[in-house]
Order: structure tokens, then sequence, then C-alpha cells
């Protein structure tokens, strides 16, 4: 009988020290996972941006046969050279899709001629321009791929060679589409990094009334350029990514 209490106040000792013993052991689990935030492409830049074009010229002189040389005449030539401008635009972000409005200027120093064999020589300079575009693209956090399009425009200088008679010199400020795409990348929260490429069609100029004695003609001026350019964004809230 006495064998009996001592088991069962054992027992009872034991059952009341459990919960202390409890709280003193220590508790195991899975660590937090840290979340990677993603990037936010939403918000106003700026930025420069500098790099190359390549220019198509089509001239033609289609007013029949007459008393000035070279009637029902048609060339084609190009031009090269370099250019730099600067920026504004703003974004916004939904999921991964990524829209946005964007202007630019720049100048220009793309020139060529076609260098006639006969003496005549007709030359074309686009000296500056802008454009006015819309973007959309697909970012993966902190890379952008994005395409553009909207209005583009520009001067253009163009000096026809008349040999023996004289020079015809004449500016024309031209509009018309622009389209391309390209690559950004968030360098930093704030820094971006950008190639892109855009065609620029600037449409058709007309000269009814050379003053050299050429008869009157047309040229259609087409650019593709490419440029390398750095954009600073000011802000843009950071979500995080599960």
């Amino acid at each position: 009988m006495k064998r009996i209490l001592l088991t069962t106040a054992s027992l009872c000792a034991l059952g009341l020290a459990s919960p202390a013993l409890a709280a003193d052991l220590p508790i195991y689990g899975k660590a937090p996972v840290v979340v990677a935030p993603a990037y936010d492409w939403s918000g106003f830049y700026v930025g420069v941006f500098g790099g190359g074009g390549y220019g198509n010229h089509n001239l033609n002189n289609a007013t029949g046969p007459g008393p000035a040389p070279l009637a029902n005449f048609t060339v084609n030539y190009s031009s090269k050279g370099g250019l730099g401008g600067g920026e504004i635009g703003y974004n916004w972000q939904s999921g991964n899709i990524v829209v946005g409005v964007e202007a630019t200027a720049f100048g220009a120093d793309i020139k060529g001629s076609d260098n006639f064999a006969l003496g005549w020589d007709d030359a074309t300079k686009l000296g500056w321009g802008g454009t006015l575009r819309a973007r959309g693209g697909i970012a993966v956090d902190r890379l952008l791929l994005f395409f553009t399009g909207g209005w583009g425009y520009g001067e253009l200088t163009h000096t026809n060679t008349n040999p023996g008679v004289g020079v015809d010199t004449f500016k024309s400020t031209r509009s018309g589409l622009v389209a391309g795409g390209g690559i950004a990348y968030a360098i930093t929260e704030n820094l971006i990094g950008k190639l892109e490429y855009t065609y620029l069609d600037l449409g058709t100029f007309r000269r009814d009334a050379p003053t050299n004695g050429a008869l009157p003609y047309t040229v259609a001026n087409t650019y593709s350029v490419v440029t390398l350019g750095l954009d600073f964004k000011f802000g843009g809230p950071v979500v995080a990514k599960y």
C-alpha cells in the first residue's frame, strides 16, 4: 500500500512539472524566406543618348522631256553620321507589362550625296529632329524588352549642284512615322541603361523651282538609327515578389 501511494505521488509531481519543462525547451521551425523585391519600372525619367544613323534617299525627276537635262531621272543614294540628344518619359507597370510615353530631341550630322558621274550632285543632311512615341514591353525584374512607335520630325538640308550653272540649297522640315524597339536594364534603382533601334520615315519633300536651272524634283527620306542611352528614374514603389 505504501508503494502504491509513493508511485502515485511521483506521477503527480512529474505531471505538474511537465508544463514548466516544456516552456524552457527551444522551438524549432523553418527560417522565414527572404524575398527579393521586384524592380518597378513605374515613374518619370530623363536621360541622354547617342549613336549613329544611316539614311536612304530616293530622288525622282519625273517631269518629262524639257529644256533642262536629266528629265525622267531617278537615283538612290545614302547618308550616314552621328547624333546625340536627350529624352523624357513616363512608365506605368502592371504585373510584367510596362507601357509609357517618351519624347526625344536630338542634333545630328547625317549626310551623304549621289556623286553622279556627269557632275550633277544631290546631297542631303539631317541636322536635327525629335520624336513623340508610345512604348510597350515586358519586364523580367530589372530587364525590359520593349517596342515603340509614334511620330517623328527633322530638318533636312538639300543641295543640288548643276554643273556650269550653279548650286541650289534649301531646308525642309519634315515629319512622319517612327517605330522601333530595344532592351533596357536597371543598373541601380535609379539608373537605367538602354540599347535601341528606331526607323524614321520623314516622307518626301519637293523642290518646285530650283534656282540653278534644274528641273523640279522630289526626294524621299528614311533613316535607321541605333543608340545607347542612360536614363535617371525618379522613384516608383518597390513591390515584393512572392
